[in-house]
């Protein structure tokens, strides 16, 4: 039976760059994935560009991830403009008088995870394997046993699942979660137009559907429209001259000519949030703690400060000669987790509904909603600050803001894979 300080499941942004957050911790720690090396090695382009705010910069700096990725695959976010059905009327958010000149950066998934990987090679105290299934796993007071697909054992003194949003492990811990279908599912691309985007992020709420572009460098963005899933077929068997009008269509012409860059990825939108972060000797991290709805651009960057919230934790612990796993230090990042989540979780939610319903109430409430929050700074200022989380980890601390994150561009972050 191998043995280890740590088992961490799955290998997605949230296992690797735990293992990242953990390499100058002296622990032995083993990431399982089921999928094959060159998928993590070189993991494919599958549509999803991230938002990244400048906290999630920090930490990343801080891994040594950040230089890690080619300064052209990194893109600029200075505005974000949001719009209701067939009105003109926007609502904006930018930098004007505050101490950055970005609200973010734009950074498409499997370059973040690339460079992560490539982080994580750093680490000698850190083993990857890949191609293992995991068939079971228990955690008590003693410790952690992972069974895989071959009947083989892991015996670890902590076990940390991030596998993502329907996780199986964490089912096999028991551990309950929050699971909310929007009955909706995104289809995301690339497209070239002949307008600058003016590092502009565009969502356009229309009745039926909404669509967002998340500007990218050169005079190309990430397109994402989300439909009743009931229609997503017809979305992703489009001729490329059919979707590429679509796309004109729905943003009256903004950005002048289309053509898509990419294939098209559909991906259904369901939110996950576990009730608990913890066991015994058991923690979920990324999406296997929260799923977020692409709306807001905390998934990934929740994530990523979650796992920097565990790991200082449990490196603190060992710094004062006491167990890395232990309630206190596991009771800790749930409620730091708990907090930072749980109001952007449930605000997003209902903003999501609020700008998908098309009774007469709702679109009215919505109108009201945008000129609200362009006429009353205060929301402005906070909404930006929680976009920008300029100022460290203070930005965990605006209850009265999450509510209204939904208002941002659209991000498309589904799995921690």
């Amino acid at each position: 039976m191998s043995k280890f300080d740590v088992v961490v499941i799955g290998a997605g942004t949230a296992g690797l760059g735990f293992g990242c957050s953990l390499a100058d911790s002296g622990l032995s720690v083993l990431i399982l994935e089921r999928q094959a090396l060159t998928e993590i090695e070189n993991p494919a382009f599958d549509g999803r560009d991230f938002a990244i705010t400048h906290l999630s910069k920090k930490l990343l700096q801080q891994l040594n991830i950040w230089e890690r990725i080619p300064q052209q695959e990194i893109a600029p976010l200075r505005e974000a403009k949001v719009l209701d059905g067939e009105s003109d009327y926007t609502l904006a958010f930018n930098t004007e008088g505050r101490s950055v000149n970005e609200l973010g950066y734009l950074i498409s998934n499997h370059v973040i995870r690339k460079a992560t990987y490539e982080q994580l090679l750093e680490a000698d105290n850190v083993e990857l394997r890949t191609d293992v299934e995991v068939s079971g796993l228990k955690a008590d007071q003693q410790g952690a046993v992972v069974t895989l697909a071959d009947g083989s054992e892991i015996e670890a003194q902590m076990a940390v699942s991030a596998d993502t949003r329907f996780s199986a492990t964490r089912r096999m811990m028991g551990l309950s979660a929050e699971m909310f279908d929007f009955g909706r599912t995104a289809i995301v691309c690339r497209a070239e137009h002949e307008l600058s985007n003016e590092a502009t992020a565009l969502e356009c709420f229309r009745y039926g559907r909404t669509l967002a572009l998340l500007p990218l460098n050169g005079d190309e963005s990430s397109v994402v429209i989300t439909v009743p899933s009931s229609q997503a077929d017809r979305y992703m068997q489009m001729d490329d001259a059919e979707f590429n009008a679509t796309i004109e269509e729905g943003l009256g012409g903004r950005y002048g000519k289309m053509s898509l860059s990419t294939e098209r990825f559909s991906y259904p939108l369901v939110a996950v949030h576990a009730n608990k972060m913890v066991g015994n000797r058991y923690a979920l991290l990324g999406d296997a703690a929260v799923g977020m709805h692409p709306v807001t651009a905390h998934g990934f960057n929740l994530g990523l400060r979650g796992q920097h919230t565990l790991a200082e934790r449990m490196k603190q612990a060992l710094a004062r000669g006491e167990s890395f796993y232990s309630d206190e230090v596991l009771s800790h990042y749930n409620q730091k987790q708990q907090l930072a989540s749980r109001p952007i979780y449930h605000g997003t939610n209902s903003i999501v509904r609020l700008f998908t319903t098309d009774s007469a109430p709702a679109k009215l409430l919505r109108k009201a909603a945008l000129r609200f929050g362009n006429h009353f700074p205060p929301v402005q200022w906070g909404i930006i600050h929680k976009l920008t989380e300029v100022g460290g980890m203070s930005g965990l601390s605006l209850p009265t803001v999450p509510s209204m994150k939904g208002f941002s561009g659209k991000i498309p972050h589904y799995s921690s894979r």
